[in-house]
């Protein structure tokens, strides 16, 4: 059986790319895991399944992280960490949007993983070092080009909302990260650049870095942590 002092993380969108290398990296560091995917039956077996709960969680259904934080609680009483991974992008620049498109980056990218760390908030509170860690983007920090600008639109607003967070929770023992990768080679990024895999990031040396924030002591809080492939002035 699972160690009951080892620490539970929820990681949304980890079916696949950096998701499933998170979930992969903290398995192998003793964390439990629950795993929130669109379709849990799609999700290939696993190790360490004893450890790992998956539940069915969909960004657009704003029941769905309310259900999941109820479901992980009565499965492993109790909630150390919140990794939103979870996200869309449409590459389209703000002029040519409609305010659909708008409203749906929105959702997946802001308003779901505010709901969902809201409704962990009472365990991150208790655990006294609870960490939520977000999946912003380099796009959060600055629009890169036109048709970037309606998905950065998005991103800019999770990193002010991860900011926020941290601010909200620090004398709770709360403490925020916003984790900011630039182009990752997973299926999100083969679709907007002709850059071969091998020349942008690896989703593990993400999971890598999230392992690093989520270990780190009270006292030494890391508000943004940008990753990028290629030199940028500044990033």
């Amino acid at each position: 059986m699972a160690d009951p002092s080892s620490r539970v993380a929820m990681i949304s969108g980890a079916n696949r790319g950096i998701g499933a290398a998170i979930a992969d990296h903290l398995s192998r560091q003793g964390w439990r895991l629950s795993l929130g995917v669109r379709d849990p039956a799609r999700l290939p077996p696993r190790a360490g399944a004893a450890q790992t709960l998956v539940c069915g969680f969909d960004a657009r259904r704003p029941a769905s992280e309310k259900a999941w934080v109820e479901a992980t609680v009565e499965r492993f009483g109790r909630i150390d960490a919140v990794i939103a991974n979870a996200g869309i992008t449409i590459p389209k620049t703000v002029i040519e949007a409609e305010d659909e498109e708008l409203d749906d980056l929105f959702q997946v990218n802001v308003r779901s993983p505010l709901r969902l760390v809201r409704a962990a908030w009472p365990w991150l509170t208790r655990s006294g070092r609870g960490r939520v860690v977000t999946i912003v983007s380099l796009s959060g920090l600055r629009v890169k080009t036109a048709k970037a600008g309606l998905y950065s639109t998005s991103k800019f607003a999770a990193l002010a909302m991860t900011h926020a967070i941290r601010h909200a929770g620090w004398e709770d023992g709360i403490r925020a990260t916003a984790v900011c990768p630039g182009f990752v080679a997973t299926d999100m990024a083969a679709g907007l650049t002709t850059r071969p895999p091998e020349d942008m990031t690896q989703p593990a040396d993400v999971a890598r870095l999230v392992g690093v924030v989520l270990d780190l002591p009270n006292s030494a809080s890391v508000a943004e942590l940008p990753i990028n492939s290629t030199l940028e002035e500044m990033l």
